[in-house]
Order: structure tokens, then sequence, then C-alpha cells
């Protein structure tokens, strides 16, 4: 069992080969990581949706410096406290990404003494990839947060780290009760860089925590102080955010010159439970 099913008539997909199967006969390959792509034609909103291979490289390539290890520590963390009890709990990370906060959750589990049914998704057939590739046990596919491969109900945990909020699909494959966990940027998260960028620099918007259809239960900040030593981690930093989107002719030569920065991160982790109503 895989515990996917299909995007196109929701049945169960089975193993069958190197292809997953539904009993319509609905058939999906995998690739030569493990992953498979579960993303319709009609849920593109792009020749290539989602992170290209490049961005997908100078995010790992960043992460895997340590850079963002307190957010990764605290959020495995939480996540393994808020389903210790469970002793084998389904988890579904919801924009994994190349897998970096996958892998530590994954980690942080199995020190607690759970035995974690692990799927990931993103809608990047590259970070599907990569996350597959970096974790080996993990179920992972290319497929939309918006339009989840998950049947009803199924899952004790849904994490979303900067990625797009899908309140209805979560609630829907979270079960009675289950947990969700959310991290968002700070108010003051690379306020350094923003300053050395842009003449007008703006803090991140902290909203409320309420959300539809869940309980909020914690939140916990995590704030601290980077040094990137070159232009390569600059420029990888820049290419991870919101801001390489839409960055100006001026604010593309001032990263250029920067050749070393000291900056401010600061992370939001929020945990709810899905309500009963």
């Amino acid at each position: 069992m895989t515990n996917w099913i299909c995007p196109l008539c929701g049945k169960p997909l089975l193993p069958d080969g190197n292809s997953l199967r539904c009993e319509n006969r609905h058939t999906f390959d995998r690739g030569k990581s493990g992953y498979v792509n579960l993303l319709l034609v009609n849920e593109k909103h792009a020749k290539i949706p989602g992170d290209n291979k490049g961005m997908v490289n100078a995010r790992r390539d960043f992460l895997e410096k340590g850079y963002y290890a307190p957010l990764a520590a605290a959020f495995s963390q939480t996540a393994a406290e808020a389903i210790c009890n469970i002793p084998q709990p389904v988890v579904l990370d919801a924009g994994c990404g190349e897998g970096y906060y996958t892998d530590a959750m994954q980690k942080a589990l199995e020190q607690a003494g759970c035995t974690p049914e692990l799927f990931a998704v993103d809608i990047s057939k590259f970070a599907a990839d990569k996350c597959a590739r970096r974790c080996k046990s993990a179920e992972c596919a290319a497929a939309s947060v918006f339009r989840l491969p998950l049947a009803e109900e199924s899952c004790d945990l849904v994490t979303s780290l900067f990625a797009p909020y899908a309140g209805e699909e979560f609630r829907r494959v979270l079960k009675p009760g289950g947990k969700f966990l959310m991290v968002i940027p700070g108010e003051m998260h690379l306020w350094e860089l923003k300053e050395a960028l842009y003449d007008q620099p703006y803090r991140n918007e902290v909203k409320d925590c309420a959300l539809e259809g869940f309980q909020f239960l914690e939140r916990k900040t995590v704030e601290s102080e980077i040094f990137l030593p070159n232009p390569t981690d600059i420029q990888n930093l820049f290419g991870m955010t919101p801001y390489a989107y839409k960055s100006s002719v001026e604010s593309d030569r001032r990263l250029r010159a920067l050749t070393e920065l000291k900056t401010r991160i600061a992370f939001e982790i929020l945990l709810y439970s899905k309500s009963s109503s």
C-alpha cells in the first residue's frame, strides 16, 4: 500500500512494478528517485509549475550549510511532541521542497519512538525528486497542495513550511483531532538583507493565529542571526525568497555587489488541531 489515491478517480493507487495503478487502470510511473508525478495537466498553471531546477538546487545548497538549523530543530521537535503518543503516525509534508525539513522531522519522530508513514508533496517535480533522493523511506509526489492525492481523514499530522495555505484540503485529509503545523516568516526575518537591497524595506506582516476549522494550540518563535561570508550563499538565500520573483534591476545590482552579509532570521511555528465541528 502507498496511501496515495488516483488524482483522476480517487481510487487507491497500488504498486505495479515501477508504477502506481488504480482499479480503473490509471497508471503513474515512478522516477528513478522513487517519486511519482500525480499533478494533472489541468492543475498546471505554468509550463514548469513551482520552483525550477536551479532554484531547488540553490535552496538545497543554502540549507545544507546549516543556516536555518535552529528552525529545523525547533520545527521537528514540535512535530514530534505533537504526535508522540501515536506509534505509527501518518504524516504529510505539504510543500516539502527538496526535503531538508522533511528529513529533520522524520529523524525527530523516529528518535521519539515513532515509526511514521511519511508522505511529501510539492508542485515542483524537481523538488519532489530531490526530496525522494534525500528521504528514502518517504513517499514523495509532485502534486498541488490544493488537490492532495490522499484520502479523507488519512493523516495524523500535516505540516506546511513557507508553502501556500490550503486549509480546506488540509482539514479534509486530517483525521479528527489531527494536528496541523505551519511555519511562517517572522516580522523581522531577513531585515538586513532587505535593507541592503531596497530603499524602503518593510517588515513582514504576522497575522492573527486564528484559522477556520482549526483550534490554535501553540506558537513558538525562532530568532537568530546568520553570517553569510560569500556572494554565492547570499544569492542562494535571495533566490529562496519571494523577493526574487519581483526584483528590480537596481536590487539585482545591489545583490551582486554584496560580498558578505549578516542578517536576522525570524520564524513563527504555529501548531493547531483540527476542530471537531
